[in-house]
């Protein structure tokens, strides 16, 4: 758990390589990830917000390869209304007035800024000019993504990884990392022995990722953060982004997808409890979705191969958040184990997403289920076309007949397949025949 701690964000290096390839590069992600203390502790380390004053910047920097002119980027925050009401009145003459290289936080905010970047960037393409912070998903956002399309890079900042709160690793060090991903698309998995987690893996799922959450001594002030963010977010950056008159309605269906996380999509199993249309819904699920509260997780399937199922699946952005709006503390998470083994199930796809966000090869996530019941919880596909699969198991054994869906997958990906793993809060990684192995849930962070 953090305690008032700074955590290096592995996405880092890749945030730095980007600032050196193109003139815009966004980082985005659910408010309070860490996005604003990222964008200063690294590149405006003189604007650093209160409460992370103390910590010693400097000397990390330069073995890193960051000089102080590297990090001398000025910030702006559109959550200042006098600063946002400003750049929307004249968001060309905003821009026109920008010092050489800046940070503008919480961009969403301003959308009419978008365009006015985009030419100013035009008139002057120098790499690294503009880092932008951003709480909604603009990819989701046609008009804002292709107007910096060609001139903006993204990047994705997620809740801390528990790979980020077990290895504080130095920048140098992180640079080198050889992670779980590695092994499942190459190296594979030796013999391992190591303890279970037991009550502290459902420790881990109901206290979450957030760094402000994990900074609260006992998990009933956790809970009580999550339920106060939810409010806040819905009370401000919904109800100031759009035009939706029935925002009562959205922490009841964010509650009624918690419930559902790892579960197939059901749009009428969620719109039941509502007196709104299914279409309303579904719209009021693609706002929790642009928002980060929520991801839908699509089907792989093979052409050769018809009778696989084709919905997607439901994930919660964030364990502790449904934990919190559940009220499900974790002696009720341990007694309830068909929602532990959903939460247990989120939580492991939720690491995986954050440790390919540093990755270097791009990873894409889905899922499968065959109509015969075979699935598998999570699929993995490398940019060469490799394909993984990842199976969770809340259990502290795994049998033979646990790999029947991992089997399947290999036998539909053909030569394409690389590996299949049973994860299960165990003590041994061991492997069960060629490519596939069980494998601790603690071995996702941490390293032999």
């Amino acid at each position: 758990m953090a305690k008032n701690s700074f955590y290096h964000r592995h996405v880092a290096a890749r945030f730095t390589e980007a600032l050196e390839d193109s003139p815009v590069v966004l980082i985005y992600g659910p408010r309070q990830c860490g996005k604003t203390t990222f964008a200063q502790y690294y590149y405006a380390p003189k604007h650093l917000i209160k409460g992370c004053a103390e910590m010693k910047l400097g000397d990390q920097f330069l073995t890193w390869g960051m000089s102080n002119q590297d990090r001398d980027y000025s910030y702006i925050s559109f959550d200042d209304r006098v600063v946002r009401d400003g750049a929307r009145a004249d968001p060309f003459g905003f821009v026109a007035d920008l010092p050489g290289r800046v940070i503008l936080d919480e961009v969403q905010l301003v959308p009419e800024i978008f365009p006015a970047i985009k030419i100013d960037v035009d008139r002057n393409r120098t790499n690294g000019r503009f880092i932008l912070t951003g709480s909604m998903n603009v990819l989701l956002v046609p008009f804002l993504s292709e107007s910096l399309a060609g001139r903006m890079q993204t990047v994705r900042l997620h809740p801390l990884a528990q790979y980020e709160l077990v290895n504080k690793q130095t920048e140098t060090q992180s640079n080198s990392v050889s992670g779980f991903l590695d092994l499942l698309f190459r190296d594979g998995f030796k013999f391992w022995q190591t303890e279970r987690l037991g009550t502290q893996l459902v420790e881990q799922i109901v206290a979450g990722g957030y760094p402000r959450a994990l900074m609260r001594s006992t998990s009933r002030r956790q809970a009580n953060w999550y339920r106060s963010y939810v409010d806040a977010l819905v009370q401000r950056d919904v109800r100031d982004m759009t035009r939706i008159r029935t925002l009562d309605a959205l922490p009841l269906l964010l509650k009624a997808a918690c419930s559902q996380t790892a579960t197939l999509y059901n749009l009428a199993a969620l719109a039941a409890p509502f007196q709104l249309s299914r279409l309303t819904i579904g719209e009021y699920l693609k706002l929790l979705e642009r928002f980060f509260l929520l991801e839908r997780l699509p089907p792989w399937y093979n052409n050769r191969l018809k009778r696989l199922v084709k919905t997607p699946k439901l994930h919660v952005g964030d364990t502790g958040l449904a934990a919190a709006l559940l009220g499900v503390g974790v002696d009720a998470l341990v007694a309830d184990r068909v929602l532990y083994g959903q939460f247990l199930e989120t939580f492991v796809f939720q690491e995986l997403r954050k440790q390919a966000s540093w990755h270097e090869m791009p990873v894409e996530f889905f899922h499968f289920r065959d109509k015969d019941g075979l699935e598998v919880d999570i699929v993995l596909e490398g940019d060469s076309g490799g394909i993984a699969g990842v199976e969770i198991k809340a259990a502290a054994s795994v049998k033979s007949r646990d790999f029947r869906g991992l089997r399947k997958l290999a036998q539909t990906a053909g030569n394409r397949f690389r590996h299949g793993v049973v994860l299960y809060d165990g003590e041994t990684c061991i492997s069960h025949g060629d490519r596939f192995h069980a494998v601790p849930i603690r071995r996702l962070w941490e390293a032999i």
